[in-house]
């Protein structure tokens, strides 16, 4: 039985097998993604799902899903499965399903009469091409197979509804057909590995309805396009490939090309192997630019997220050359000091004080990973955020006469505790944030100890008193350990505020960090009381009148709960690496306990990755996007950590 496994029992359990998804990337910015059985429930859902630069570059659902029936003894099977008003599900397809595997690609064995096949599916790399491969295990006789594919055409947050501009026309082509609904839009070109008889009956599915939408209180109906189904004689040992794709592909290479890129994967085996996949889907390659996309299905290039999850991605595959490629992008979009934390290139956001603060720590990890040209290739990059801070940028990001930094501007959520409701942020965190502070000192000593290494003798008379400034005023400002902690943030208005949340966390884990071993303990352990989980950290302690242990409801709901309360995993990054620091070999058994304990995530919510986020309460439900680059890479770092480091305990 291979590592993630689902037997019937479970699949035919809609309850069960409808909150187990799957995606994969091509690494081009294209993705194949639905349920264990097919069923898609989120408008984000589709089996071809890619950019489309004429419309902007964003990603367009092109083929939502495709409907396989099975004639056999003039009885017709449809594995297909649509939900639709109520809880009324057609076709149920589902009951068909033998089992699920996913230790390479994506498999499904279905038992339909007399007849026993297996559907599997993949993404070409770098390629807008889906393929699905049908093998006739057992058929008693011949046999027939019917494929209806459903078009959405339209972009992954939006949906699309019958209408009379649609252009139902199909073209054929080498064992197949292809066509566009609209302008503008690329061809999508159906083909098969053999010929098949293709039946054009246009029509609209009304009423498709995606529970997950409903649930985060999106509109969440439908309806579908299809332009008519393929048919083809099959019998026992068959192999038959369908592509779709948006360019015309050569029917004769499909079965040697879905034989090939199976060949290349790594197999999901086991734990690591799991992670190790995942890593690699966010990785995107696209017009000469490396990005790391922060998470699935709604997510793009955020550079917060981009610097924390690049050093656990970048040991999946490509370490260094992957390190160098994702900063040179970066550094690229840099204006006046800052990154973009969100938004197009050509409508970029740089409301995040501390992206440009984590690119200081990436570049470390860089280093510390092997690289050797840090001050030579990003040293401009470095001066040009230290000096934009310091005499004052957008946001009203500036550093005073103590040496540490304020960020505030009305209207506006800086820190990574970004919700904003309603035009006000739930946690805006105004003034000197703990971290932000952590972050600068960590950025200033780094960046001294680099210009010394190259005798920049200017860089160093510019800096070299800071560093004592921000660390005096830095215990000033936040330290109060008669209470065991630090502030989380001060400002001229509200004073110290002294919450208990793991930004403070930051502080300990820094590879130049302000604090002394004692007072680094005090933080972990009224962290490890108040705020660990088996999924994450809390973002807030379940003691403090504004916590919310359970993220879900509308948009303004999830909002108010998404930084008080709800769990993430990528913060066992800052508190495990503070741990380890402080106990050393005795802290190497929590540590693995605590990531050794995500396995069991494995095989829920996104199948073989890890989620954004989890409950605070248990039993810590996961959240948000099934697929976070941070909680992949900085699970994947904590792991790497233990093994170069505590190998032997």
């Amino acid at each position: 039985m291979s590592y993630l496994h689902f037997e019937k029992g479970q699949v035919v359990n809609l309850e069960y097998s409808l909150s187990r998804e799957i995606i994969r990337t091509n690494r081009a910015g294209s993705y194949t993604s639905t349920t264990i059985v097919g069923c898609n429930t989120r408008k984000y859902h589709g089996l071809l799902v890619c950019p489309v630069d004429e419309l902007g570059g964003e990603r367009y659902v092109l083929l939502s899903s495709l409907d396989v029936t099975v004639v056999n003894n003039d009885k017709s099977f449809n594995t297909g499965i649509h939900k639709y008003k109520g809880e009324y599900f057609n076709p149920k397809g589902h009951k068909y399903i033998e089992n699920f595997e996913v230790e390479t690609i994506p498999s499904r064995t279905y038992r339909v009469g007399g007849v026993i096949f297996k559907h599997e599916r993949l993404l070409v790399h770098y390629e807008e091409q889906f393929l699905s491969r049908f093998t006739i295990l057992e058929a008693s006789e011949p046999m027939k197979l019917q494929i209806r594919p459903f078009l959405a055409y339209r972009n992954i947050h939006s949906l699309t509804h019958a209408n009379l501009a649609a252009n139902t026309k199909v073209e054929f082509i080498p064992n197949g057909i292809k066509m566009k609904l609209y302008e503008g839009f690329p061809y999508l070109h159906m083909q098969f590995s053999r010929k098949v008889e293709f039946v054009h009956v246009p029509d609209w599915y009304l009423g498709i309805e995606y529970p997950e939408e409903q649930k985060r209180g999106y509109d969440y109906s439908e309806d579908l396009f299809t332009p008519g189904f393929f048919e083809l004689d099959a019998k026992e040992g068959d192999v038959i490939v369908f592509s779709a794709s948006t360019k015309e592909e050569k029917v004769s290479g499909f079965k040697t090309k879905f034989t090939k890129t199976v060949s290349g994967k790594i197999p999901r085996n086991s734990f690591i192997n799991c992670l190790r996949n995942a890593a690699q889907q966010f990785i995107e390659k696209r017009h000469d630019q490396t990005l790391i996309i922060a998470g699935y299905h709604w997510f793009g290039s955020w550079g917060r997220d981009t610097f924390i999850a690049l050093p656990g991605i970048s040991l999946a595959r490509h370490g260094l050359t992957l390190f160098r490629e994702v900063l040179d992008t970066q550094v690229s979009k840099m204006k006046n000091g800052l990154f973009p934390n969100m938004g197009s290139d050509d409508n970029p956001a740089f409301n995040s004080v501390d992206a440009p603060l984590w690119f200081f720590w990436a570049v470390q990890q860089y280093l510390d990973k092997g690289g050797t040209d840090a001050w030579e290739r990003y040293g401009e990059a470095m001066k040009s955020v230290l000096n934009a801070y310091r005499q004052g940028t957008v946001f009203g990001i500036h550093m005073r006469d103590n040496g540490l930094i304020y960020a505030s501007a009305p209207g506006k959520a800086l820190t990574w505790m970004d919700a904003v409701v309603n035009g006000t942020p739930v946690t805006q965190r105004g003034g000197y944030p703990v971290e932000i502070n952590a972050l600068w000192y960590n950025a200033v000593c780094f960046a001294l100890a680099q210009a010394k290494k190259t005798k920049d003798r200017k860089f160093i008379r510019d800096y070299e008193m800071l560093p004592e400034l921000i660390k005096k005023s830095f215990h000033e400002t936040f330290c109060d350990f008669n209470r065991g902690f630090m502030a989380d943030y001060v400002n001229d208005e509200e004073g110290r505020n002294f919450f208990v949340r793991p930004n403070m966390l930051i502080a300990v884990s820094l590879p130049y960090s302000m604090l002394t071993r004692d007072e680094m303990k005090k933080i972990l352990d009224i962290a490890d009381k108040e705020l660990v989980t088996p999924r994450g950290l809390r973002t807030l302690s379940p003691g403090n009148e504004h916590y919310n242990g359970t993220y879900g409801g509308s948009q303004e709901e999830r909002d108010k709960a998404y930084h008080n309360g709800t769990v993430w995993p990528w913060l066992f990054g800052p508190f495990c690496e503070g741990w380890l620091k402080v106990h050393g070999a005795q802290g190497v058994q929590k540590v693995k306990k605590l990531i050794n304990g995500l396995e069991e995530v494995m095989g829920e919510h996104g199948i073989n990755t890890i989620s954004e986020i989890y409950d605070g309460d248990p039993p810590h439900t996961p959240n948000g996007a099934i697929s976070q680059a941070w909680s992949v890479g900085e699970v994947l770092r904590i792991m790497d950590l233990l093994e170069t480091k505590y190998s032997d305990i």
